[in-house]
């Protein structure tokens, strides 16, 4: 069994929710705190012991590459005025961690990922999505990969949401359960509300073995005119070993306003250097 060494981050698409904010920046560089959102997943990534960060971009999203490359001139300006650089040393790959490929025009989740193929080659992958933040001790993806290690095949985090969301998200349709690992015996795409076969959604979070790209080769579009990773998924359950992990920590969609709000309110009460003023604000309102 190879162990899951690269990961793809689907940072193509055009962020329209937050307009006008991410007319000139992407979605994936807004800020929770002090830290944008990619910096979070390739936090999360490294802790879980993977080694190459694949990045599967667009038009304007070059600020991603800026990010995660050496600024010289900032760097030379904090020494020379005795600043430490610990803030911005998790924003450094060695040479040969990360590479980039360009989706031309997004067309769904399923399309990004087929995008990364040649990249991620013939071994199991990991994907985040960067708006989906996770927190927990360990990580989300730490556990999954601990997780992976014991039984191979494709692992998806779920996460449990109230019925009347389940809508809105890909869906599991459980079989056996044996701790937080639930066989997978389907997957549903966004489900009419009131069908869903259970409220076990999937967060962006996948570990999957490379055969899937050989299945994206030739999907169909499917919801919203988009080729649906979630499509693809299901036609590889049943011929290999498909089983989701219980995310029992916390979870901020910041795909969305209200979610991405949540999570700047959320994790500066955990911040030390200011939970009391942020907490003392809130009082006030």
């Amino acid at each position: 069994m190879k162990p899951v060494r690269k990961a793809v981050f689907p940072v193509g698409g055009l962020g329209t929710r937050f307009l006008p904010a991410t007319k000139a920046i992407p979605k994936e560089m807004l800020p929770v705190v002090d830290k944008p959102l990619i910096q979070y997943a390739v936090d999360e990534a490294r802790e879980a012991g993977i080694e190459e960060m694949i990045f599967v971009t667009g038009r304007g999203k070059s600020a991603i590459e800026d990010h995660f490359d050496i600024a010289h001139e900032l760097e030379t300006t904090m020494n020379a005025r005795g600043k430490s650089l610990a803030a911005i040393e998790g924003t450094r790959f060695r040479p040969g961690d990360v590479a980039y490929v360009r989706q031309q025009e997004p067309i769904g989740l399923g399309h990004a990922i087929w995008c990364a193929r040649y990249i991620v080659g013939d071994e199991p992958f990991a994907i985040f999505l960067p708006d989906e933040l996770m927190i927990g001790e360990p990580g989300c993806m730490k556990q999954m990969v601990d997780a992976y290690e014991e039984l191979g095949g494709n692992i998806v985090c779920g996460y449990e949401v109230p019925d009347d969301q389940t809508h809105n998200y890909g869906v599991v349709d459980p079989g056996a359960e044996k701790g937080p690992l639930v066989e997978v015996k389907g997957l549903v795409e966004k489900p009419p509300q009131g069908t869903a076969p259970s409220n076990l959604m999937i967060p962006g979070r996948y570990i999957l073995q490379p055969e899937v790209m050989r299945v994206l080769e030739n999907q169909g579009r499917g919801a919203g005119n988009e080729i649906q990773l979630t499509d693809a998924m299901a036609q590889m359950i049943g011929e290999q070993p498909f089983h989701a992990y219980r995310f029992t920590g916390r979870r901020f969609d910041c795909g969305s306003k209200a979610g991405f709000i949540n999570a700047n309110i959320a994790l500066a009460l955990d911040h030390e250097e200011m939970a009391d003023e942020v907490r003392a604000f809130i009082k006030t309102l």
